[in-house]
């Protein structure tokens, strides 16, 4: 069984090879698809835009919060193809990992020059 930081390095390498090849200015989806692949040739269990609901007053409820990416039941890959990641987009995976108890997550930008700059790395908790 990988551990978090394992399957991360696995999501990473993935996301460097995919925009080595297609570089910035896609579409989200596309960034989706074609890492998802990647991760999956490398050995990975992959689940894409994975519902996850709120718990209110002990009700679970559908509210729209889909994950792009859940690698291996244990981290999250937001995606992202905009000019710059901004504090919404971290709350956003915030909210994400506190949902679903995950303890690590990416949001990773993908309309960048160098992906290196568009990495987001988020730890809840001890890995």
């Amino acid at each position: 069984m990988k551990s978090e930081n394992e399957i991360g390095t696995i999501l990473l390498d993935a996301a460097f090879a995919v925009h080595k090849q297609l570089g910035p200015g896609l579409l989200e989806s596309t960034y989706q698809a074609c890492l998802t692949y990647d991760a999956l040739q490398r050995g990975l269990q992959i689940e894409t835009q994975v519902a996850l609901p709120v718990i209110y007053n002990e009700v679970k409820l559908e509210c729209g919060y889909r994950l792009d990416i859940l690698a291996e039941k244990k981290v999250i890959v937001e995606i992202k193809s905009v000019e710059a990641i901004n504090d919404v987009h971290m709350a956003q995976l915030l909210t994400y990992l506190k949902l679903s108890g995950c303890k690590l997550g990416y949001l990773i930008n993908f309309n960048v020059k160098q992906l290196k700059e568009g990495i987001k790395r988020v730890v809840l908790g001890n890995l």
